[in-house]
């Protein structure tokens, strides 16, 4: 991973994600360097990436969830070359793939629903080896500590973080950071 990805990381216990034009707005003063870009079409994309860049933070978009992208590598090709984002976001190794060929830095999402999700991650991450694993939910502390044991990539916990004591628990199992659209949280 680029250092100054690394850095913003290590910067950023409490990463920003937005999902409307509401959560942009209030993204830009917050203390995270690095935004989650959640929600948009091929048509706004550029935009609410430029307008994140703009303010100095770091644009993460989120591939899964924007409208008229394909799963194909070509929309990396398309969010490389029109928005400048910093990285993606995504559950599809293909992406994941065809993101690391073009240099932009990788999250990899994981939903842990059992343990066969769990045990799935160590294949994905020798084929794909992105450069963040994301997971969700996020109030697991003691999955963030045994995926730290096992790991040496940097580990984002995300999904239904809504108390500090949350965060602090997650920092403390091992996570580099928490992401959420909980703007009480951004703030703490």
């Amino acid at each position: 991973m680029k250092k100054i990805y690394k850095e913003a990381l290590e910067n950023s216990p409490v990463i920003a994600a937005i999902n409307n034009d509401d959560s942009l707005k209030k993204c830009l003063t917050c203390d995270s360097e690095i935004i989650f870009i959640l929600y948009g079409d091929i048509i706004s994309i550029p935009d609410i990436v430029d307008k994140v860049k703009s303010a100095g933070k770091l644009a993460f978009v989120h591939m899964d969830l924007i409208q008229g992208l394909s799963a194909k590598e070509a929309a990396v090709d398309y969010i490389a070359k029109y928005t400048k984002a910093d990285g993606i976001i995504s559950t599809k190794a293909p992406l994941i793939s065809r993101a690391k060929d073009l240099g932009i830095c990788t999250i990899m999402r994981f939903f842990l629903i059992d343990s066969m999700a769990f045990a799935n991650i160590e294949k994905q991450i020798k084929n794909v080896k992105p450069d963040v694993l994301e997971i969700l939910p996020g109030p697991m502390p003691s999955v963030v500590a045994r995926l730290k044991k096992k790991f040496s990539s940097p580990i984002i916990a995300s999904g239904l973080i809504a108390e500090k004591e949350e965060v602090y628990a997650l920092l403390d199992a091992g996570a580099q950071s928490i992401s959420t659209t909980n703007q009480d949280v951004w703030f703490l």
